[in-house]
């Protein structure tokens, strides 16, 4: 039978579920959509402030690892363990949880015994906010030539870092900080909350 994932080590996880990169999928969008509004379905409508597709997978034409990413921004009012049991109980499996130096909760959807399903997602839950990745998703979506460097700055880390998901992350955040730097000078406070 094996081990369930929540027995797994950090290490036995990473080799089960390596870093992959893939050519971009043009369905990823349609994937975002669907999950979109099943989250809809079943999350009470007043805790939700934003939802948001992010990450690579969001750049037509970027190399991605094959995952949807979802923002769900939510009122400061949520019930934080209703929402944990509403989403357990509805397929997602809780990766991590934070309280410094913000509150995030995340989930995964598509990790098996065997490896990834076909369709792979992480749900990055976080109080409404001024959130980077959606400045960086916007200046890659706009900057070809940008989303190109990551791109190759992907390709070259992947060797390294193929079962080490956190020295990955890590590896490409002077990148990132560097362009977000960037979108926010463009964009202004485009994302900052409305009141």
């Amino acid at each position: 039978m094996g081990k369930e994932l929540s027995e797994m080590t950090l290490e036995e996880l990473w080799q089960l579920f390596p870093i992959i990169l893939k050519e971009h999928n043009v369905h990823y969008k349609d994937w975002y959509e669907i999950e979109k509004q099943e989250l809809l379905n079943y999350i009470d409508i007043k805790n939700i402030k934003r939802i948001n597709h992010i990450g690579s997978s969001v750049v037509e034409g970027l190399i991605t690892k094959p995952t949807v990413d979802i923002l769900l921004e939510i009122d400061n009012k949520t019930d934080i363990e209703q929402l944990t049991s509403i989403l357990t109980q509805n397929g997602w499996g809780l990766m991590s949880s934070q309280k410094n130096p913000y509150s995030q909760l995340s989930f995964c959807k598509g990790y098996t015994k065997k490896g990834f399903a076909e369709k792979v997602y992480h749900l990055h839950i976080r109080y409404y906010g001024n959130w980077n990745e959606l400045y960086f998703r916007d200046y890659l979506v706009e900057h070809k030539e940008v989303a190109d460097k990551y791109g190759k700055l992907k390709l070259g880390l992947i060797e390294k870092y193929e079962h080490d998901r956190d020295g990955y992350t890590n590896a490409k955040s002077d990148f990132i900080l560097k362009y977000t730097g960037k979108a926010k000078e463009k964009y202004g406070d485009r994302y900052k909350p409305i009141k």
